[in-house]
């Protein structure tokens, strides 16, 4: 079946499939409500009394029933697909629905091929850390900023330490300063426990 070629994920339909309005418009399409492409009717699927045309380079065709549509289709050696199935009448194309498969698929495997999901970096300081150390645990945020990860700066408190908190904010302060060109702040810093936590994320 062709409907087993495709993923079922809900997918926007290109008007008319020709990937723009056509004009005159027939559809409403602040009513039209997309299908995905697994639920569109293709050829004798498409049993409409009356269906609105739309050949294969976007020109009106006319109302017809659905018979005479199909007939024009076979003539042009290609498909007839509803693609607005709830405009009165429906509106049908005619298209290559083979090729049209094979490029919505194509599309979609490059498409996650360029997704990249965003993972989370720790990286830990103490209050007493010293500036040459500060320094490379920034350039190793850097690192991980720029892939497009966020990244969680945990500046870590022992013992008495936690009694010097608020004094220890500004090492968190100097290390965003460090990253201002390419970061943002994610989540301000705040208390957790005994650490102090802030989240940096890619500047766009």
């Amino acid at each position: 079946m062709l409907s087993a070629l495709f993923m079922r994920r809900e997918e926007k339909l290109p008007c008319l499939i020709a990937g723009e309005k056509c004009s005159p418009c027939p559809i409403d399409h602040n009513q039209w409500r997309c299908k995905t492409i697994s639920d569109l009717m293709i050829n004798e699927q498409i049993r409409d009394r009356e269906v609105r045309l739309i050949g294969e380079n976007g020109e009106q065709l006319g109302i017809m029933s659905a018979r005479e549509a199909y007939k024009l289709a076979q003539d042009a050696e290609l498909d007839l697909v509803k693609i607005a199935p709830t405009a009165k009448p429906p509106v049908c194309k005619i298209i290559d629905y083979g090729k049209y498969k094979y490029d919505m698929l194509r599309k979609e495997k490059e498409a996650r091929k360029k997704q990249r999901i965003t993972e989370i970096k720790e990286i830990r300081l103490s209050p007493s850390i010293d500036d040459n150390d500060l320094n490379t645990k920034a350039h190793q945020a850097r690192k991980f900023i720029t892939k497009g990860d966020k990244v969680k700066i945990s500046l870590r408190f022992r013992g008495r330490e936690m009694a010097h908190i608020n004094s220890s904010r500004q090492i968190l302060d100097t290390f965003f300063e460090k990253l201002s060109d390419i970061a943002v702040v994610d989540k301000p810093a705040k208390v957790e426990g005994r650490s102090m936590i802030m989240f940096l994320s890619q500047k766009h």
